[in-house]
């Protein structure tokens, strides 16, 4: 395990350091999680998984022939499997890749993921080295960049879980509606605050709405949420802010029997309660206007916060700054 590999790196050292004749206190530097990044870690080669998720992105796309593709669905899969983090007990998060079993492989919000999953088996068994918690994330880490979106920091270091016993409990993925603005509005901020993020953060995170479509077989809403669902943009933002939003009546010439959700003009583009209730809050909306009409601005605060999402829940080491704060 990683830790233990820390643990006795730092054995090592400190008797290397106690040998010599009354060492300063300052001699003594502790090895963090970067120093094992910087050693054992190496063996991964991640420009090169990186490569292979997008071929694996782009066979499937072309197998599917109708302009979707597994982009959305890996971002989907890097989300859910860091984000049951909780920051008081630091329980739940990205390590363990524990989404390979029950009970989280069966947790409601994950229905379609295991799509996901088997399509990454033939990375994994290419690159055996990397661990199945660490691919999960990579994934969306891939997924966005090859789709125009910003440069994701991103370091390896999780480790795989044997089973699904620590697995969080159920329920700490968030909902798309809870039966009205104010609840839905709560929801959300309870969601995220939870895993340690603030209002910002949250509009940023939501912004990879601008990627993929909801599934009635899996979510039961239906629909992208921009014409471009294969392309990292602020769309989303712009769309929130510019269109006219409805609730969805019919869905091809039948009455709509599915869940409430919002569409567009065309009838062709959604938007989820959760997503309206981004421009029904007013400190949500000012985030919203912000990236609607600074693309700059929303890819550098969406890198920094989809970064601090993947690292939730890896063991810290003593001394070592979080992840996302290494550049």
């Amino acid at each position: 395990h990683i830790n233990a590999i820390i643990t006795m790196m730092n054995a090592a050292r400190f008797s290397s350091k106690a040998a010599s004749a009354a060492a300063p206190l300052a001699a003594y530097t502790v090895y963090t999680l970067a120093d094992y990044n910087n050693t054992y870690a190496k063996e991964v080669d991640v420009k090169a998984v990186k490569q292979s998720i997008v071929d694996v992105i782009d066979s499937n796309a072309e197998k599917r022939e109708d302009g979707t593709s597994l982009t959305g669905t890996f971002v989907r899969l890097a989300w859910h499997a860091s984000g049951t983090y909780a920051k008081a007990d630091n329980s739940g998060g990205s390590n363990g890749g524990r989404m390979r079993f029950d009970p989280e492989a069966s947790f409601g919000a994950n229905a379609g993921l295991g799509v996901a999953r088997a399509a990454l088996e033939s990375i994994k068994e290419k690159y055996p080295e990397i661990s199945y918690a660490d691919l999960y994330c990579l994934s969306g880490v891939a997924a966005i960049e090859n789709a125009g979106g910003p440069e994701i920091p991103f370091q390896l270091g999780r480790e795989d879980a044997v089973d699904g016993s620590t697995s969080p409990p159920d329920g700490r993925l968030p909902d798309a509606d809870k039966g009205g603005r104010d609840k839905t509005v709560a929801h959300v901020r309870e969601i995220f605050y939870r895993m340690g993020f603030d209002d910002r953060e949250i509009v940023a995170l939501l912004g990879a709405h601008a990627l993929g479509r909801c599934h009635t077989d899996r979510s039961g809403y239906w629909g992208p949420w921009t014409f471009a669902e294969n392309t990292m943009s602020n769309e989303y933002f712009r769309l929130l802010v510019e269109e006219r939003w409805s609730p969805k009546v019919s869905h091809n010439g039948k009455p709509w029997t599915g869940p409430d959700q919002y569409e567009d003009a065309t009838g062709k583009l959604m938007m989820l309660p959760s997503d309206i209730a981004l421009i029904q809050d007013p400190e949500f909306k000012k985030y919203v206007e912000l990236y609607a009409k600074d693309q700059d601005v929303f890819f550098k605060d969406f890198a920094k916060a989809f970064s601090k999402l993947l690292a939730l829940g890896v063991a810290p080491v003593v001394g070592a700054k979080p992840w996302y704060q290494f550049w």
